[in-house]
């Protein structure tokens, strides 16, 4: 999972020339030499869930440690990247923005495939944003690759007055999922690195790229533990 060649190959649906600028494909991979240096894997995550949930706010916090509230909705797909270092590592992730519109499900399903991480997205004040996820769920099981890893957040954690999903309600059903679960805020930065960070740890675990001693990925048991100490940090209301 760490060659080159593994790393730029989301399936981009052929595109009529008005559309291409809404739905991008990855770079040209620099040259081997050059990507030795620059870092040790790359990982291509994905963000989905519906529009209005905050998933581009959650990628130019984590990329560029910016917030912006006037962000307009995503249209097509867009990406970031950051690289960050994990147990020893340096790893490049492309972090992947899609449209949460119903009008452009078709198109964005397309690039589930490629991706080795999945972060399902909803928003805290928005009862019906979290009852999508199961729908989002099914969608990741129809057209992503077989074993991608999944991350559930629950974001605008600072509108605590507003809240409408309870964070047991979140934590059940990542039990149920055996995926992990964080609140995070991508206005007050609340908990962006650790949810990105912990996904890409546990992509690294699962390509073997820990060093050794290292254990494997953490029981469902340990998952809530470590949740827990991040609670307090979304009690921001």
């Amino acid at each position: 999972m760490n060659s080159a060649s593994a790393l730029y190959q989301f399936p981009v649906p052929p595109l009529s020339p008005p559309l291409r600028w809404l739905f991008p494909t990855p770079p040209p991979a620099p040259p081997v030499s050059a990507m030795a240096k620059a870092y040790d894997h790359l990982f291509k995550l994905l963000l989905i869930g519906d529009s209005g949930v905050g998933k581009t706010c959650l990628i130019i916090r984590f990329a560029e440690d910016n917030f912006n509230s006037t962000y307009i909705s995503t249209i097509g797909i867009d990406f970031k990247i950051r690289t960050v270092e994990i147990e020893g590592k340096r790893i490049k992730l492309q972090v992947w923005d899609t449209a949460g519109q119903e009008r452009f499900k078709t198109i964005t399903t397309a690039y589930y495939r490629g991706a080795m991480g999945i972060i399902l997205v909803y928003d805290i004040t928005d009862e019906k944003s979290f009852e999508n996820i199961q729908n989002w769920m099914k969608s990741i099981k129809e057209n992503a690759s077989a074993g991608v890893e999944r991350l559930l957040l629950g974001n605008k954690c600072d509108m605590e007055a507003k809240r409408k999903v309870q964070r047991e309600q979140a934590e059940r059903l990542a039990r149920e999922h055996r995926i992990r679960f964080f609140e995070t805020s991508a206005k007050s930065s609340v908990n962006v690195d650790e949810a990105f960070s912990s996904l890409a740890r546990d992509i690294l675990l699962k390509t073997g790229g820990r060093r050794s001693g290292n254990s494997s990925k953490p029981s469902s048991t340990d998952l809530k533990v470590s949740d827990k100490k991040n609670s307090n940090k979304c009690s921001l209301g």
